[in-house]
C-alpha cells in the first residue's frame, strides 16, 4: 500500500474466524509520516527489515497485539512502484490492470535486405507453344517485389535487378524466391521457388565489402515428399546476390523528426555525447474523449519515443487533470535528433458506450479499426535536442494541439521537465562537422521512392512488434508517433510549405525593396551614405568579405536578446492549420485509396488541376528565361547572336584597357542614378532579352502541326 508523504494515516487491523462471516476489529495502527521513522530506500539497496508495531484498541489500550511492517519512502526505481502508483485511483476490473501499467519498450533492431536477382538457368515451363514471359517474385513477410518480365527462347533468363526490404531481429520470416511465367493477362504459372533463412545471409558494414553471388536450387511448388525433393534437387537454379546492410540507418520515422541516426551494426556506433532526462509531470484541462455516468471522462497515458526505446506511463483512470510524475532517461548519440511525446486515451477502459466487458473481449484485437477500439490521440509534442541548453532544467507547459476534420483543436496541456547533459562540449561541437546519416547513405544512396517505401515497411514492423508486448503499444499509436501519413498529399501542407519558402526569402525580398528605394532616392541621406559606402568598397575590395561577416555577427548579437526561452512547439500559423478550409482538411484525413463519392473526387481533381496549372505556368516561365540565355550563343536568332557577340568583343576590349574600379563605379552610379535620368519604359538590354526565342514556341508549333494532321 502507499501513503502520502505529508499525511497522518491509520491502519485498521481486523480478524475473522474461518467459519464466521463477520469481522472483529483488533486494533488501529497510526503512522505519523512526518517523523523520521520512515527512511528513503533507493534500489539496488536490499529490502528494509520489518519491525513490530503495537496495535491500539478503541479504548486506547496498547494491548491488542503487534503487527510487523516495513515502512519506507520509495522512488520510481522501486520494485513496488508499479503496484503502488495505482493506490487511491478509480477502481477497475482486475483483468484490466495489465493495460494501465507503465512499461519500457525496446524497439527491434532493423536491417535493410539487399537482393540482387541476376539470372536463372534451366527454366522449363508447362506451356511449350510460345516464348515464356518469366519474372521473379521476392517476398519477405508482407513485403513483395517483382522484377520485369523477360522473354527468352532459351532456358536461361537474365534480369540483374536490385531490390530492398526491411527485416527486424529476431528474424522470423524467410526470404521466398519464386520464378513465375505470365501465361495470360491475370494468370501466372509458378515454375519454382526457394526459401532462404535470413540468419544465413552475409552481413556487411560498408560498401567496400564484397558480396559474392550464389546459386540457389529451386524446387517445384507444393512438393512435400522428401524423395521428390531429392529427385528435383537440380531441377532449376537462380543466381542471387543477397546481403544484410548494416551500414544504413533504417528510417522508421519522418526524416525531419528522426530520434536516432545510428547505423544498424553496433560495431559502427560511436559513444554517447550526453544524457537526456525527461520528467512527465502532469496534464491539465484535457477535453473529454468518452462519457462515463453521463459526464465527460478520459483515461490518459503518455508515450515517449526517442532512439531505440519507447516508454509508456501508467494510465490515470477517469481524470481530466492527471498527474504522472514519472522520469525516464535516454543516451544521446546525436543532438540533432527529436524527442516525441504523445498523450492518448486508453480504449481498454470503456465508458458508457464501451463497457468493461466489451473492452475485455476486444483486448487482444489490436488490429480493429473501430473508433471505440482505438487509442484516441489527445496531442503530441516534439522537442529538438539541439534547441536545449546544456545542464538547464526546462519545466514548461506545452499545448496539446490536434488537427481534426473540423479544424485545429486544443485538447489540453502537458507539463514536462527536461534536462540535457553532455559529457564533453568538444564532442558536441565535433558532431556538427559529421554527416547527418551514416556513410552508407552517401556511398550507395537510396532513391526517394525507395526511402518512402522502406519507411512504411519499417513502421509496420515496429507496430507489429510493439503490438505483441503486454500491455501492447497499439498500431494507431505507433503511426501517430511516427507520422506514417506524412508522405500523402495535403493542400494545407502544400500551402504551409509555400509560405515557409516565402518566409525564407523574405529577407532577400526586403533587401531588394530597400535597395529599390535607395535607387529611387526616396531618402536622399540614405542614398548618399550608400554611395559613400559603395565608393569605399570599390577602392578597397579587401573590405567586402570582412564587412559582410561583421554585419552578420552584429545581427546575431542583436537577435540574442530575442532568443527563445522555451523549446518551440507547434505553431498553428506556420502549419496553416488555423485557416485551412474544411474541405482541405477532409481531403487530408481521407483514406488511401480514397473512400469518398465520385462527385467529390471530381471536384477535388479539378481543384488539383487548377493548382497544378499555375505551378506549370511558373515552371514554364523559369524554363523560358533559361532557354533565352542559352539562345544567346546558339544562333537560333542569327541577328541577335551576332549582336551579342559584337557586344562581348567590345566589352572584353574595354574591360582589358580600363581599370576595374572605374567600371564598377560607372555601373554603380548608373544603377543608382536619380529618377530624373530614368525612363518608365524598359531599358534596351531588357527589351533585347525579351525578344530572344525559346523552345516554348517550337513546342507550340509542333503541337499545332500534330493537331492539324490528325
Amino acid at each position: 500500500m502507499t501513503l502520502s508523504r505529508r499525511c497522518k494515516s491509520s491502519l485498521c487491523v481486523s480478524s475473522r474466524p474461518v467459519n464466521c462471516p463477520t469481522w472483529t476489529s483488533l486494533g488501529v495502527l497510526t503512522l505519523m509520516l512526518r517523523c523520521t521513522l520512515a527512511t528513503v530506500r533507493v534500489p539496488p539497496d536490499s529490502p528494509l527489515a520489518p519491525e513490530w508495531y503495537r496495535l491500539m484498541g478503541k479504548d486506547g489500550m496498547r494491548d491488542r497485539g503487534e503487527l510487523m511492517l516495513a515502512v519506507w519512502y520509495g522512488t520510481q526505481a522501486d520494485e513496488c512502484f508499479p503496484s503502488a502508483i495505482h493506490a487511491g485511483t478509480t477502481p477497475i476490473d482486475s483483468h484490466l490492470h495489465n493495460y494501465i501499467r507503465g512499461k519500457v519498450y525496446p524497439t527491434p533492431r532493423m536491417w535493410y535486405v539487399r537482393v540482387n536477382v541476376i539470372e536463372a538457368q534451366d527454366i522449363f515451363t508447362m506451356e511449350h507453344h510460345h516464348i515464356p514471359d518469366v519474372f521473379v517474385k521476392v517476398r519477405l513477410g508482407h513485403q513483395l517485389l517483382k522484377t520485369r518480365q523477360v522473354r527468352s527462347p532459351t532456358k536461361n533468363f537474365m534480369w540483374n535487378e536490385e531490390m530492398m526490404f526491411v527485416a527486424a531481429e529476431p528474424f522470423e520470416d524467410d526470404l521466398i524466391i519464386q520464378i513465375e511465367n505470365r501465361v495470360a493477362q491475370n494468370k501466372d504459372e509458378v515454375i519454382g521457388e526457394t526459401m532462404i533463412p535470413l540468419a544465413r545471409i552475409q552481413k556487411r558494414a560498408d560498401h567496400k565489402a564484397v558480396v559474392r553471388p550464389l546459386w540457389f536450387d529451386l524446387r517445384r511448388p507444393g512438393l512435400i515428399d522428401v524423395n521428390q525433393l531429392k529427385e528435383d534437387k537440380f531441377y532449376a537454379k537462380v543466381n542471387l546476390r543477397i546481403c544484410l546492410e548494416g551500414g544504413y540507418h533504417v528510417l522508421d520515422e519522418s526524416t525531419q523528426y528522426c530520434s536516432d541516426l545510428r547505423p544498424t551494426m553496433k560495431q559502427l556506433w560511436k559513444p554517447p555525447i550526453g544524457l537526456l532526462e525527461v520528467g512527465i509531470l502532469s496534464a491539465n484541462g484535457l477535453n473529454p474523449t468518452k462519457t462515463r455516468q453521463e459526464r465527460g471522462s478520459c483515461d490518459p497515458y503518455c508515450v515517449a519515443k526517442y532512439g531505440h526505446k519507447w516508454v509508456r506511463t501508467r494510465t490515470i483512470v477517469d481524470n481530466l487533470n492527471p498527474r504522472f510524475n514519472e522520469q525516464y532517461t535516454w543516451d544521446v548519440f546525436d543532438h540533432g535528433t527529436v524527442l516525441t511525446i504523445g498523450l492518448f486515451d486508453n480504449c481498454h477502459i470503456g465508458g458508457d458506450n464501451n463497457n468493461h466487458s466489451h473492452s475485455h473481449n476486444q483486448s487482444h484485437s489490436h488490429s480493429s479499426s473501430s473508433p471505440s477500439h482505438m487509442d484516441k490521440p489527445i496531442g503530441k509534442v516534439r522537442i529538438r535536442i539541439s534547441t536545449l541548453e546544456t545542464r538547464r532544467v526546462y519545466t514548461h507547459t506545452y499545448p496539446l494541439l490536434v488537427l481534426h476534420p473540423s479544424g485545429v483543436k486544443k485538447m489540453g496541456e502537458i507539463h514536462l521537465a527536461i534536462r540535457f547533459s553532455v559529457t564533453s562540449l568538444l564532442n558536441v561541437f565535433l558532431t556538427y562537422s559529421r554527416p547527418l546519416l551514416p556513410k552508407m547513405h552517401y556511398a550507395q544512396p537510396l532513391s526517394i521512392v525507395q526511402q518512402e517505401m522502406l519507411r512504411h515497411q519499417a513502421v509496420q514492423l515496429v507496430a507489429q512488434r510493439l503490438g505483441r508486448m503486454e500491455p501492447p503499444v497499439r498500431r494507431e499509436v505507433v503511426e501517430f508517433m511516427s507520422d506514417a501519413r506524412s508522405h500523402l498529399w495535403s493542400m494545407r501542407r502544400s500551402k504551409a510549405n509555400f509560405f515557409r519558402l516565402m518566409q525564407v526569402f523574405s529577407g532577400f525580398i526586403a533587401a531588394g525593396k530597400w535597395f529599390g528605394d535607395v535607387c529611387q532616392w526616396k531618402n536622399p541621406v540614405t542614398t548618399v551614405l550608400v554611395h559613400v559606402l559603395f565608393i569605399m568598397l570599390v577602392f578597397y575590395p579587401d573590405l567586402i568579405l570582412p564587412t559582410i561577416f561583421l554585419y552578420m555577427f552584429l545581427i546575431g548579437l542583436w537577435n540574442y536578446r530575442f532568443r527563445p526561452r522555451v523549446p518551440p512547439h507547434m505553431n498553428t500559423r506556420i502549419s496553416y492549420a488555423d485557416v485551412a478550409h474544411p474541405d482541405e482538411l477532409d481531403e487530408e484525413f481521407d483514406t488511401f485509396p480514397t473512400s469518398k463519392s465520385a462527385d467529390l473526387i471530381r471536384m477535388r481533381y479539378d481543384r488539383l488541376r487548377h493548382v497544378a496549372g499555375r505551378i506549370q505556368t511558373v515552371v514554364g516561365d523559369i524554363a523560358t528565361q533559361g532557354e533565352r540565355l542559352q539562345s544567346l550563343l546558339s544562333w537560333r536568332d542569327p541577328r541577335a547572336t551576332a549582336m551579342f557577340l559584337l557586344f562581348c568583343l567590345f566589352t572584353a576590349i574595354i574591360l582589358y584597357i580600363t581599370p576595374f574600379q572605374v567600371i564598377a563605379l560607372c555601373l554603380g552610379f548608373f544603377w543608382m542614378r536619380h529618377p530624373r535620368f530614368r525612363h518608365k519604359v524598359p531599358a534596351a538590354p531588357v527589351n533585347f532579352f525579351r525578344r530572344l526565342p525559346c523552345l516554348k514556341n517550337v513546342t507550340r508549333r509542333a503541337c499545332c502541326s500534330t493537331t492539324r494532321g490528325s
